[in-house]
This record gives C-alpha cells, sequence and structure tokens, in this order.
C-alpha cells in the first residue's frame, strides 16, 4: 500500500459504469448496523480483517449509510478550498483515518448474475467477500459496482468487508467548499442481473412541434411498452408516438412505460423534451428558460451527507413551494433518488460531476490535475459514472464538468467525451469557456451582468451569485430585473440550499450548530459552510421568503386597473384563483375572489378590481394569486404570487392639542437629557445608535466593509452632551457622538416636547461634522431604548411578516401583525444583526396585562426589539450563548445599510448604502397602562 494507496487511477475490479434503474428484479438492501472499527492511520488498521475467521465480536456496530466522524470516529472537518493535507499529489499522508467494516448476510435465492452496488463511500475503499478481494474504487458521490456471481452461494452466509480511507489521491479530485466527512454515506445492495436481462439501457424521448419520438437503446433483445401511448415496439426501433404533452420543470409530464425482456420488466419514467441553444439562447422545447435556481449540496445536520429520501423529498417540496424551479447539483452527483424526484415534481437539474480542484488555486494551479495527462482517465472515469447513472432524467438538462478545477486538457478531454456520448444536453464549465455551451460566471455585479446581457455569445448563466450566508443576501430583486429585461441572462443559481451546520451542544447541555472550528480543526473555513437559504433544519430563512417573492411567476401590479402578468414559461393561469383583502390600518375589512381570466405563458391582462367601501385610515389593497386545487407538491390555498397596493393614504392627523406637560410624561436627565422614564414606565436610553452586529456580508469572506467600520471607531462612539435648555415647552439636548482618535463625529439634538398626559415627542436632527471618510456608508441610525423583561410582546403596524431590509424586502408586504420578542428574532447559525422590521408606522411594546411603549413614527420608521443589546450579538459565536437579560432593548431606526453579498459575491448597490449626511427622525411615545389598570 503506497502513500497514494493506488496513484493516479481511479478503479480495480469495478464493472463499466450504466443507468441507475428500478426493476422487478429482485434486490437485497445491506443498509443496516455493520461491525465497525476506526484507527486514525493507515499503519494501525487490523490484520486479517477481510477473512471470514475474523472475529469482530468486540467491534463497534455503526449504521451503513453514515458517516463515521458523526458517530464519535474523528470529528468533521470543515475547509472551503485549502486542502487540509500537504499538496503534493498524488500522495496523501500516513495519518489516513481509516474505518473497517464488517457485515455477515444470508444470499438470497435468486439465479443470473449478482452485482454488489456502493453508490457513495468517501473517499476510498477497497472490498473482500468471504476474503477474495474484489477490488478498490475512488470517486466518492459515484455508484461503484462489483461482480460477485461466482462468489455467492444462494442460501449461505457471506462475510463483505469493506476498508474505507479517509484520504486518497481521489480527494485531490474532491476539494468542494463542504465538511470533509467519510465511510459509507449512501445506499450498499446486491442487485440480481436475471438471465437474459439488460444491464443498461438509453432513453431517447425527443419532442419537437408537439409531437414525441422515443427510441430505447439497449444491450439486448428487449421490448417498449408506454400503453398510454399505444407504444408496443422493440427496443433501439424509433418510434413516431405522435402528439404528446412536453415534460418541463413547470408542467412535469411523465408517461410511465417499461423495458421489457425475457426475464425483466424495467420501469421507465418518460419525459419527451429538447434541450437546445438556438442563437445564443438556452431552450426547453423551444421556449426560453430562466433559471430560478439553487446551489444545493446534500446535508442533514445529524446525519452530514447520508440523506435520506425525506430529506430529498423535504429539499424538492420546499423548492417547488418557493418558486423554485432549477438545483445545480454542487459539486457532485447527488443521491439518484433526487433525480427521481426532479423528474416528478418539475426541476430542471444541471448535474454536476464530482471533480474540483480549489486547493490548487494557493500555488498558482501549479500541478493541478486538470492539466497533467496521469489524471485522465480518473477524470474520464467521474464523466462516464455520472453520465451513464443518469443519462435517463429528463430533468438533467445539462452536464457539468464540476467545479473550481482551473483549467487544462483532462476537462477538454470530459467535455469532449459528453458530447459525443449525448449531444442532446449542453455541457457546462465554468472555469473554462472553452468547455462549456454556456458563459458560465460566479458572482458577477449587477452592472457587469447588465454589460452582459446587452452583448451577444453564449446563453448566460450565473452558476453562483447571490451568496445567502448569514443575513442576506440583498440585491435579488435587482438580479431579477436583468434576467427579464436581457433574454440572453437566463438566471442562474443562489449560494446555496442549505447552511452545513452539524448539531451539537456545548458543555451545559444547549444545543447549537457546529461550523469550522468547532470540532478541533487545525485550520479550518469558519461559519463560511453556513451560508443556506434554509437553516441546518431545513427552516427557510429570510433569504428564501424574499427570494421567493422575486421570482414568483406570475407578477401583480397595478396601473389604473390591476395588471396580472404570466412569467411561466409553460403555464397559463387556469390553475390559480386570485383573492383579495382590503385593510383599514392593519384590519381586514373587505375580501373577495376576483375573476381573472386565463392569462397564456408569457402574456398580461388588466383586470377591473371590484368596488371597495372606503377605509377610514390607511388602506391596503391584497391580491394573491393561489393553487386554485392540489398540486403533487402544495394543497390547494398555498400562496404562490401577490401584490399590494395603497388605495387610501393614512390621513394628516389634525394638530395635536397644546401639550400639557403632566407630571407623569416624560421624565429626562437633567445632565445628559437622555429619557429616564415615561408616565407609570420604566423606558430609558433614546441615545443615538449607529452601530449594528456585523452580518456576514460585512464582515466574512471576502466581506472588509465592518472592519472598515471598525477602523473608524463606528463600533465605540462616545457621547458628550454639549448643552440642555428648555425651548418652551420643549426641552433641547444638544450632544457631540464621535469616536475615539478621530476628528468627525455627528451632532446629534435631541428635542422632547409634552405631546399630552403619557406621552412625549422626540424629534432627533442628525448632522455630519468634520471630514468624514469618503464612501463609508453608516451600519444604521436610530435610537435605542430599554424596557423591563416583561414587556416581551409587539404589535406593529407597517411591514412584516418577517424581517426586512432595504435591499431585501420585496416580500414585506404591510399589515398589522403580533409577535412575541422572541419570534421576532432570527436564529443565524453565526449571530447577527437581525430582525429589524421595516416601514413601521407604529408599534406597541407590551406586557401580558396590555401595558406598554406605544411608538408611533412622523414618518415611517424601522424597528427592532430584542432580549440583548447589540454587543450581546456581535459577542456571540453561537446563538446558544445568546443570554435574555432582565431588559427589553427596542431599536428605532431611521435607516440600515443593505445586506449585499460581499462575503462572496458584490456589495451593497449605491441605492441601499446608508451615507453620512444630515437627516431628521421623529416619533411620538407614549405610555399605556394595564387594560385593567382604572
Amino acid at each position: 500500500m503506497t502513500s497514494s494507496l493506488t496513484g493516479y487511477a481511479p478503479s480495480e475490479g469495478t464493472l463499466p459504469p450504466r443507468a441507475a434503474f428500478a426493476s422487478d428484479a429482485p434486490v437485497l438492501s445491506l443498509n443496516g448496523a455493520w461491525r465497525f472499527r476506526w484507527s486514525p492511520s493507515v499503519h494501525e488498521v487490523a490484520e486479517g480483517f477481510e477473512e471470514p475467521w475474523f472475529d469482530d465480536s468486540a467491534w463497534a456496530i455503526l449504521p451503513v449509510p453514515s458517516h463515521w466522524q458523526l458517530h464519535g470516529y474523528g470529528a468533521p472537518w470543515y475547509t472551503n478550498s485549502p486542502y487540509p493535507f500537504p499538496v503534493d499529489p498524488p500522495h496523501v499522508p500516513d495519518e489516513n483515518p481509516t474505518g473497517e467494516y464488517r457485515l455477515t448476510f444470508r444470499a438470497p435465492s435468486w439465479s443470473g448474475r449478482t452485482i454488489l452496488r456502493f453508490d457513495g463511500v468517501d473517499s476510498f475503499f477497497t472490498v473482500w467477500l468471504d476474503g477474495h478481494r474484489l477490488g478498490w474504487a475512488t470517486g466518492s458521490r459515484l455508484p461503484s459496482e462489483f461482480d460477485v456471481t461466482e462468489l455467492v452461494r444462494p442460501g449461505a452466509d457471506h462475510v463483505l468487508a469493506v476498508r474505507v480511507h479517509q484520504w486518497s489521491a481521489g480527494s485531490y479530485l474532491e476539494d468542494q467548499d463542504m465538511w470533509w466527512l467519510s465511510g459509507i454515506f449512501r445506499d450498499v445492495s446486491l442487485v440480481a442481473r436475471p438471465v437474459g436481462s439488460a444491464d443498461d439501457f438509453a432513453v431517447h424521448a425527443d419532442y419537437d412541434g408537439g409531437l414525441g419520438t422515443l427510441r430505447v437503446d439497449v444491450d439486448g433483445a428487449a421490448r417498449v411498452l408506454v400503453p398510454s401511448l399505444g407504444v408496443d415496439a422493440a427496443a433501439g426501433e424509433e418510434i413516431a408516438v405522435g402528439p404528446v404533452e412536453p415534460w418541463s420543470a413547470e408542467s412535469p409530464r411523465l408517461y410511465d412505460g417499461e423495458l421489457v425482456t425475457e426475464s425483466e420488466r424495467i420501469r421507465l419514467r418518460i419525459g419527451f423534451r429538447r434541450v437546445e441553444i438556438r442563437d445564443g439562447v438556452l431552450t426547453v422545447n423551444g421556449t426560453r428558460v430562466l433559471f430560478r435556481g439553487v446551489n444545493r449540496h446534500e446535508f442533514h445536520p445529524d446525519r452530514g451527507r447520508a440523506v435520506t429520501r425525506q430529506d430529498m423529498l423535504d429539499d424538492v417540496l420546499l423548492m417547488k413551494r418557493h418558486n423554485l424551479t432549477a438545483v445545480r447539483t454542487s459539486h457532485y452527483p447527488p443521491h439518484p433518488y433526487f433525480l427521481e424526484l426532479c423528474d416528478e415534481y418539475g426541476l430542471y437539474v444541471v448535474d454536476e460531476c464530482d471533480v474540483e480542484t480549489h486547493g490548487f488555486v494557493y500555488e498558482d494551479w501549479r500541478g493541478n490535475p486538470s492539466g497533467d495527462e496521469r489524471w485522465r482517465p480518473a477524470y474520464l472515469d467521474r464523466m462516464a459514472r455520472m453520465v451513464e447513472r443518469d443519462k435517463n432524467h429528463p430533468s438533467v438538462i445539462m452536464w457539468s464538468l464540476g467545479n473550481e478545477a482551473g483549467a487544462g486538457a483532462n476537462l477538454a478531454a470530459m467535455y469532449a467525451w459528453a458530447k459525443e456520448r449525448d449531444p442532446s444536453r449542453p455541457v457546462h464549465y465554468e472555469g473554462d469557456p472553452s468547455c462549456s455551451d454556456v458563459y458560465s460566471r460566479m458572482y458577477a455585479s449587477h452592472a457587469e451582468v447588465d454589460e452582459i446581457g446587452r452583448g451577444e455569445g453564449k446563453p448566460f448563466v450565473l452558476c453562483e451569485y447571490a451568496h445567502a450566508m448569514g443575513n442576506g443576501p440583498g440585491g435579488l430583486r435587482d438580479y431579477q430585473d436583468l434576467f427579464e429585461r436581457h433574454e440572453r441572462c437566463q438566471g442562474g443559481f443562489v449560494w446555496e440550499w442549505i447552511d452545513h451546520g452539524i448539531r451539537t451542544r456545548d458543555a451545559s447541555g444547549r444545543e447549537y450548530y457546529g461550523y469550522g472550528g468547532d470540532f478541533g480543526e487545525r485550520f479550518h473555513g469558519g461559519n463560511f459552510v453556513a451560508d443556506g437559504l434554509v437553516f441546518p433544519d431545513r427552516t427557510p430563512s429570510p433569504g428564501l421568503v424574499e427570494l421567493k417573492k422575486v421570482v414568483e411567476p406570475l407578477r401583480l401590479t397595478w396601473g389604473e386597473r390591476l395588471i396580472v402578468a404570466n412569467l411561466h414559461e409553460v403555464l397559463d393561469t387556469s390553475r390559480y384563483a386570485f383573492r383579495w383583502t382590503l385593510t383599514d390600518d392593519g384590519a381586514e375589512v373587505a375580501s373577495g375572489t376576483l375573476a381573472v381570466p386565463v392569462v397564456a405563458a408569457g402574456g398580461q391582462v388588466d383586470v377591473e378590481l371590484p368596488a371597495l367601501p372606503e377605509t377610514a385610515g390607511e388602506g391596503w389593497l391584497t391580491v394573491s394569486a393561489v393553487l386554485a386545487a392540489d398540486t403533487p407538491w402544495a394543497a390547494a390555498g398555498h400562496e404562490v404570487a401577490w401584490g399590494q397596493v395603497c388605495v387610501r393614504e393614512a390621513p394628516v392627523a389634525a394638530p395635536a392639542a397644546a401639550p400639557v406637560g403632566s407630571p407623569g410624561a416624560a421624565r429626562l436627565d437633567p445632565v445628559t437629557g437622555r429619557l429616564a422614564g415615561l408616565g407609570g414606565l420604566d423606558v430609558t436610553g433614546a441615545a443615538l445608535d449607529v452601530w449594528r452586529a456585523p452580518i456576514d456580508n460585512d464582515a466574512s469572506g471576502m466581506a472588509t466593509l465592518a472592519a472598515t467600520w471598525r477602523d473608524l471607531g463606528l463600533d465605540r462612539m462616545t457621547h458628550r452632551t454639549d448643552a440642555v435648555r428648555a425651548d418652551g415647552d420643549a426641552l433641547v439636548v444638544e450632544t457631540r457622538v464621535a469616536p475615539a482618535a478621530r476628528t468627525f463625529a455627528l451632532r446629534a439634538v435631541y428635542r422632547w416636547t409634552p405631546a399630552g398626559d403619557d406621552a412625549v415627542h422626540l424629534a432627533l436632527g442628525v448632522t455630519p461634522e468634520g471630514d468624514w471618510p469618503a464612501d463609508v456608508p453608516l451600519p444604521r441610525l436610530g435610537v435605542v431604548l430599554e424596557l423591563p423583561a416583561r414587556y416581551d410582546r409587539v404589535t406593529w403596524f407597517g411591514c412584516g411578516p418577517g424581517e426586512a431590509y432595504p435591499d431585501s424586502r420585496t416580500a414585506a408586504r404591510v399589515g398589522r401583525f403580533h409577535r412575541g420578542v422572541d419570534e421576532l428574532q432570527t436564529p443565524y447559525v453565526y449571530p447577527q444583526e437581525n430582525g429589524h422590521r421595516t416601514d413601521v408606522r407604529s408599534a406597541f411594546v407590551h406586557a401580558a396585562d396590555g401595558s406598554g411603549l406605544a411608538v408611533d413614527g412622523a414618518a415611517v420608521f424601522g424597528l427592532t426589539v430584542r432580549r440583548w443589546t447589540t454587543a450581546d450579538l456581535e459577542e456571540a459565536r453561537h446563538h446558544a450563548e445568546l443570554r435574555p437579560r432582565d431588559r427589553v432593548f427596542v431599536t428605532l431606526d431611521l435607516a440600515q445599510h443593505g445586506l449585499g453579498s460581499a462575503s462572496c459575491g458584490p456589495g451593497t448597490l449605491p441605492a441601499y448604502r446608508l451615507a453620512v449626511e444630515p437627516a431628521e427622525f421623529a416619533v411620538t411615545l407614549r405610555y399605556r397602562p394595564a387594560v385593567n389598570s382604572g
């Protein structure tokens, strides 16, 4: 055994790759409890463990599929791109964790050949059956099969032994942005191949002008049966099947059929469709595709990449319910069942090969395997195993050579092989345009996307954009506008689907999601592994809610009438019902169903609105497009799209009566001028604040804005009161707010005016002083109030129900909402600024008895309510570390800086930056006593 285990070769003793399929031939699952032994080094393996007589009774039990690190053997290790071992291809260290597996099984009584199949083993494994060495394989996310016909005796007990090494030469090709997790993590099975059966076949189901053509190529004699189309023909025959419904992501029509041999019936799920690039545009069935996509790693917080069928179904249903139409299988082929689900429910798939050599970027790509011909068999082997396994899935509309593997002749060879083997699908690769049929980019800015869209060339696809790390991404709506404006810009895939947080507990038993560095790694990529649209438990993040709204397939807007624009590529609007509601200051006063003519894909219609009652206050009409009937992915009533329009502006309030300044009104500190109480309410604070706990897009990965803010001292602003003076009934407080070691400042002038019993009006003016650095925005601008902890409920009239920020607010609608303070928090894996509600007109922070603080804005304001301070939030590294204080902290914002995507992409667009400039802010604060206080 060498330090590379096998050198450059991909495998030994394995069968040629073939399609994954289900049939009536028997299959014996070998999943379950296996005997297991782990060693930290290749030099500590168990001698003779592969022999049937070996005594493994003292060994542990490990479930298969699983990763051994998640069962206490070794530890998870996260790196984004650096290799976790010395770069000396194809060699790996002797400190190579190794797992040895043994299983005793009883062979079934079946005739014909018997195949032993491994669907995924990370990263290198050798297999023995009853002490006979079958061979070895690499390519962790790809199947490997061994013919064991001559060794298996029907009805007899057999011992299967597998030795798995964490590192191997293959690891150099698997440097994806994910946890390094090892073991047999996908299914293991014994598959019968009856005499006269077909080992492999390829379905060619073409579609053109409403007509379908079918041919099934088989490695043997067989007949093709598709009863609903009247097809009963010999395999290999070109069959004109006549009119068919085409398959697409929006309308995933599958025809059930069978491939029948003398000894087996193989299930066929046939989708007729044609993928073409026409005049620089990628089309499916002649129609331009706009990818509303995500990048999907396989992940579960307890099982890692050993995902279950339910996990996969949960992903697909969530994607469909959030208006997504496409998945890039970053950065390896998924479990084959996931593709079956994409076929059935309707998702376009960019199927990506298990190739990434990103770690060579630190050596300026010197020695990159992509350009070393010794690695070519491994590259071609991985491509062939993916294409042959997945070729019969209509959902797969593009092959991808891999990700971030530089450039080189081996990638060119993969491209050439794929084009020859399957000319029906385009090929994608981002790293070398000569190996790609589409122009693929990562994280191009909005301006660059606009420029590309105005040019000519290949279809443009953002294989990664809008980095969904922590609070974000911002700018999704702006990207979508460009995709819809330019025909060549065909959407893209948000990075990424799920946060890879591993469920763990601290010393006191509190649960949290671990990321890089939480498991003793010598070096790591930190929380860069937590960059998904869903949290590790698959709870949708605010980013996914925003994306759903941005990519909704219907656009409901207003001119003189309601405009219903159908952005579907295939479907008309007959599947939708249109419901409307009218609210008066957030309270529903009328509702109904709107009659909307059926709108064809790509069309639009103006719709007359019903006569609406007058509203006394601010009136908002909301129209929702909901499913009229159940679909396979959502029940009737599921909201797909919505639009909202103000039908009556808020009435102008009458001038207030002369303030009475009663003894129960505001109490102000005579020295600082800050609020010390209001009526019977213990409320304090109201000092100007500009700091927020940096979000990942401020401070992680490539983001540097938070470092600039800290360098300028915006996280340590000090306050100096220059004057506290009376001005009629008002108290005016003049302050200077500035960071240590700097000359620039903000001049903040507070004007406190009595506003009736138990109420006070605050007008705050902010003026920059000195030479503020150019082009550096403020994090936020507002004031913070403190209340006792019992005031733990919030009712507000404004945008909601979820959090929203300047460049991520499309999903926020105007209404009246109620939440507990704890419900207002977004538990990002890495704590950061969160929970901001925007465009608030009025808010009430109250206790169970109905007492509390009411806030009314002279204009709309931002609202955040927490049980901890900004400093607490900034100091915490995991959500479980946040400790509720005995106070509730209420932030009233004039504005916040946007989110952007700078952790791995463009920063905040100019329109959403919070510039340092004069500003004014005004609110009325009122104490409301308990409901039954008398």
